[in-house]
C-alpha cells in the first residue's frame, strides 16, 4: 500500500525529533502526581500540530484528538509520562537533571513513541491521500507507577468517544528489532498491600518490656515468603513481595508501630481471593504469637491486562511488515508484572504490545534500577508500529 511507505518515511524524517523528545524528558523528569511541567511540555507540542488538546486531572497528563471523522473509528494510543523516584547512574548527556528521579521505566519513550505516531499520522493525513477516514486520540497519561493515572484520566473524558485502543511497553530483554506479542493475559492481576504491625515501644536493652513490632515484622514477612509459595498450587503463579519497611527512628528504641508495603500479584481470580485468605491467616498467627495487632488492608487494585485477539492480529501483520516474521515473537507466558493499562479495557477492546530495546543482551540493564536505558534505535520502530495500527484500525469492514 503506498500510504504506508509514505508513512514509514514520514516516521525516519522525523526520527530526529522524536529522540530529541525522549532525551528532554529523560533529563527533566517528575514522579507520580507531578507531572505538571512535563504535561505542560506535551500539551504545547501537540497543540502545534495542531490538535485539539486538553489537559489531564489536576494538570497532570494530556489528551489530544484528530479532527473528528464520523466514518471512522476513533483509536487511542496510550503513553505513561511519569518516573520513578530512583537516583539516575548513568553518565550520558540526558541523564537525569533532578536528584533522586529518573526514568527507569521507558515512559519516556513511551511518550515519544505516542508523539511520533501523532505527528507523522498528521503529516500523512495532509500531505498524502489516506485509503479511509482515520481519527485517531493520543493520551498520555500520568501515575502508572502508582496505578491510579488510568482511572483519573478515565473520570476526566479520556475513553468518550474511543472504541480501540494500542499501547506498548519497552523491554530491555529483547533485542532492538524485536516485538513481542500475546493475546489473551498479557500482564498479572496487582494488589498494593499494607500490613500494620502495632506493638508497644520499649527500651531496646529491656526487649522483654515491650511488644516488638520490629520482630514481629521479620517474623511476618519471613512466614508469608514461606507459607503463601507452600500453600499454593505450583501450577498457579503468585508473587508476594514487601517492598517497603517503615519503623524506629533510634537505633536504642523499639518502636511502637511498623509499615509494611508491598504487592501481591496473580493471573487467577480464584488463587487470588484464596491468597489474600491465606495473609491474614498468616498476620493472626503472627499476632497471636508476638501479642502485637495485625492490621491487613489491600488498597489499589488492577485487574490483568487482556489483549483482544483480533487486535493483537492486526498489530502482529503490521509488526511483520515493519520487522519481518521471523522477528515478531509470540509470548508464551504472561507477566507477573501489572499496569492500569487494563483499566482502559475494561472499556474498550484493545492490546499492549512489548518493544525491544536492548543492542546487547549481555549488558541489559533492567526496568527501575539505576543504570537503565534504551536503544534510541527502537523508538523509529515503535513509532512506525503504532502509526500504521491506527490507521488500520480505522480501515472500514469490508474494504
Amino acid at each position: 500500500m503506498p500510504w504506508k511507505s509514505q508513512l514509514d518515511a514520514i516516521v525516519d524524517q522525523q526520527a530526529p525529533e522524536v529522540v530529541a523528545l525522549r532525551r528532554h524528558l529523560h533529563a527533566h523528569p517528575e514522579p507520580s502526581g507531578e507531572e505538571l511541567q512535563t504535561s505542560l511540555y506535551l500539551y504545547q507540542l501537540f497543540e502545534k500540530l495542531g490538535m485539539e488538546v486538553r489537559m489531564g486531572p489536576d494538570g497532570c497528563g494530556v489528551i489530544s484528538d484528530s479532527e473528528p471523522a464520523s466514518e471512522a473509528p476513533r483509536v487511542a494510543i496510550r503513553a505513561d509520562i511519569d518516573a520513578l523516584r530512583i537516583q539516575d547512574a548513568k553518565q550520558v548527556a540526558y541523564r537525569s537533571q533532578r536528584d533522586g528521579i529518573m526514568h527507569a521505566c521507558g515512559h519516556d519513550a513511551h511518550s515519544a513513541m505516542v508523539y511520533g505516531a501523532v505527528s507523522a499520522l498528521t503529516e500523512l493525513a495532509k500531505n498524502a491521500p489516506v485509503p479511509w477516514p482515520v481519527c485517531w486520540r493520543a493520551i498520555l497519561q500520568p501515575s502508572e507507577e502508582t496505578a491510579v493515572g488510568a482511572a483519573r484520566m478515565i473520570e476526566a473524558g479520556a475513553m468518550e468517544g474511543v472504541d480501540q485502543i494500542v499501547a506498548l511497553h519497552v523491554d530491555p530483554a529483547r533485542r532492538t528489532g524485536e516485538i513481542g506479542l500475546r493475546s489473551g493475559a498479557f500482564t498479572a492481576h496487582c494488589d498494593s498491600l499494607q500490613l500494620t504491625v502495632r506493638g508497644q515501644g520499649g527500651h531496646a536493652a529491656r526487649p522483654h518490656e515491650s511488644k516488638d513490632p520490629i520482630a514481629a515484622s521479620a517474623q511476618l514477612i519471613s512466614t508469608l515468603y514461606q507459607f503463601v509459595p507452600r500453600a499454593t498450587d505450583s501450577h498457579d503463579a503468585v508473587v508476594l513481595t514487601i517492598g517497603c519497611v517503615q519503623g524506629g527512628k533510634n537505633p536504642n528504641v523499639i518502636p511502637d508501630q511498623v509499615e509494611l508495603w508491598g504487592t501481591m500479584r496473580t493471573l487467577d481470580s480464584q488463587v487470588r481471593v484464596r491468597t489474600i485468605e491465606q495473609i491474614r491467616q498468616v498476620a493472626r498467627g503472627v499476632e497471636e504469637i508476638t501479642g502485637t495487632q495485625i492490621e491487613v488492608t489491600f488498597h489499589v487494585s488492577i485487574p490483568s491486562v487482556y489483549n483482544n485477539a483480533d487486535l493483537t492480529r492486526l498489530v502482529c501483520h503490521e509488526a511483520e511488515e515493519v520487522l519481518g516474521e521471523d522477528h515478531v515473537q509470540l509470548i508464551v507466558k504472561p507477566s507477573m508484572g501489572s499496569e492500569d493499562f487494563a483499566c482502559y479495557l475494561a472499556i474498550v477492546r484493545g492490546m499492549m504490545f512489548r518493544l525491544g530495546c536492548a543492542n546487547d543482551l549481555s549488558a541489559v540493564t533492567p526496568l527501575h534500577t539505576p543504570r537503565f536505558d534504551i536503544d534510541e534505535a527502537a523508538l523509529k520502530i515503535g513509532t512506525r508500529v503504532l502509526a500504521r495500527s491506527v490507521v488500520m484500525a480505522c480501515k472500514p469492514s469490508g474494504s
